[in-house]
C-alpha cells in the first residue's frame, strides 16, 4: 500500500497540477466566490463558524479582515502558481483559503465539492521544488496526487453515502432531480423531465455511480482515463442540465491526469518558431544520409511515449521497470 501511495510520477505533472490549483484558488477568488466579501454586510449574530472554526478560534469575519484575506489570497496564489517557493507559498495559500472557505461556509450552508482543492492545496507544499517538462521521477510529488485522487473518490463516495443515510431509499425513488429542475433547471433539462420515469432512472444512476466510482484505483491505466472522462461527461450533463458546476472538484480531479503533456507555453514558441521558419529561406544542406547520426532520444524521448497515465491501479503490477 505505501508503494502504491508514493508512487512516483513526472515532476513536470507535479509543475503543471501545482501552477493549475493554484490560479484556479485566484479565479476561484474573483470568479466563482467574491460573493464571499458580501459576507460582511450580514450581522455578525448569524456567523455560525463550522467545527474547524470554533476549534481555532477564528474570529468573527470583519470588512477589514476579509479584504486584506482576498487580496493577500489573490496575489499569494498568482505567485505560488509560478512555482516559487513552494512550501512558503503553498502554505501560506492553503492557510488563507482554508479560512475562505470558513467564512464562505459558516452561514448555514456547506458546499462539498471543495473538499478536493482543500486537500489538494495541503499537500501540494509537501511535494517540493518541480519544473515543467521535468521527466525526472518524485515520490513526495506522487504522494500529493495520490491522496488528492483520493480526496476526490472519496467526495464522490460520501457524497452517496450522505444521500441514503439521510434521504433513505426515498432518495433514489422520489423527486430530488424533479425539485432540482423546477429551481434551476435549463430548457435541455425540460426536454428530459418530459421522458417518463428518466428521472427516476437517472437517480439510480448516480448513486450507483457514486458507489463503484473507487473501482478508478484498480483500473489499468487507460481504462482509468476513460473512467475519468466520464466523470467529466457527468459533470459536464450536470451543467448542461440543472447550472451545477462543482469547478474547485474538477481542477482537483486533473490530479488524475499527465498534466505534463499540456505545455501551452511550449505549444505557441513552436507556433511562432514554425511561423518564422517558414517565412524566412535556409542555406542548411540537404541529409544526404553521410553526416552524424542524429542523437538518441535516450530516456526521455522513451518516457514520451509511456502510456498517457502511467500511475499503477492500486492492485496489479506496478506501472514501470
Amino acid at each position: 500500500m505505501s508503494r502504491w501511495l508514493t508512487e512516483a510520477v513526472p515532476r513536470g505533472r507535479v509543475a503543471a497540477f501545482r501552477t493549475l490549483i493554484y490560479l484556479f484558488v485566484a479565479a476561484d477568488l474573483v470568479i466563482f466566490t467574491p460573493w464571499v466579501r458580501t459576507r460582511v454586510s450580514v450581522p455578525g449574530d448569524l456567523y455560525q463558524p463550522l467545527l474547524i472554526g470554533r476549534l481555532l478560534p477564528l474570529p468573527t469575519p470583519t470588512e477589514t479582515l476579509v479584504t486584506v484575506i482576498f487580496w493577500a489570497l489573490l496575489l499569494l496564489a498568482l505567485l505560488a502558481a509560478t512555482g516559487r517557493a513552494p512550501r512558503l507559498l503553498g502554505w501560506a495559500v492553503c492557510a488563507l483559503y482554508l479560512e475562505w472557505m470558513i467564512i464562505a461556509m459558516s452561514y448555514g450552508k456547506v458546499d462539498h465539492d471543495r473538499f478536493g482543492l482543500l486537500v489538494a492545496l495541503a499537500v501540494l507544499p509537501t511535494a517540493g521544488r518541480a519544473r515543467h517538462g521535468d521527466t525526472t521521477r518524485t515520490e513526495a510529488g506522487g504522494w500529493a496526487l495520490r491522496v488528492t485522487q483520493i480526496a476526490v473518490i472519496c467526495t464522490y463516495f460520501l457524497a452517496a453515502f450522505a444521500k441514503l443515510r439521510f434521504g433513505g431509499l426515498d432518495w433514489l425513488t422520489g423527486s430530488v432531480l424533479a425539485r432540482a429542475i423546477i429551481r434551476r433547471g435549463t430548457d435541455l433539462a425540460d426536454l428530459i423531465a418530459q421522458v417518463p420515469y428518466l428521472l427516476i432512472v437517472a437517480q439510480f444512476g448516480i448513486v450507483a455511480f457514486e458507489l463503484l466510482s473507487p473501482v478508478v484505483f484498480l483500473l489499468p491505466p487507460r481504462w482509468r482515463l476513460a473512467m475519468v472522462g466520464f466523470f467529466y461527461s457527468f459533470h459536464a450533463v450536470t451543467i448542461a442540465t440543472i447550472t451545477i458546476s462543482f469547478a474547485p472538484h474538477l481542477a482537483a480531479m486533473t490530479s488524475f491526469l499527465p498534466l505534463e503533456r499540456v505545455r501551452p507555453l511550449v505549444w505557441a514558441r513552436r507556433l511562432v518558431g514554425r511561423d518564422t521558419s517558414g517565412s524566412a529561406p535556409t542555406d542548411a544542406p540537404a541529409d544526404t544520409g553521410t553526416g552524424p547520426a542524429p542523437p538518441d532520444r535516450g530516456p526521455v524521448g522513451a518516457g514520451a511515449e509511456r502510456a498517457l497515465d502511467d500511475q499503477a491501479p492500486a492492485l496489479g503490477r506496478p506501472a514501470g521497470p
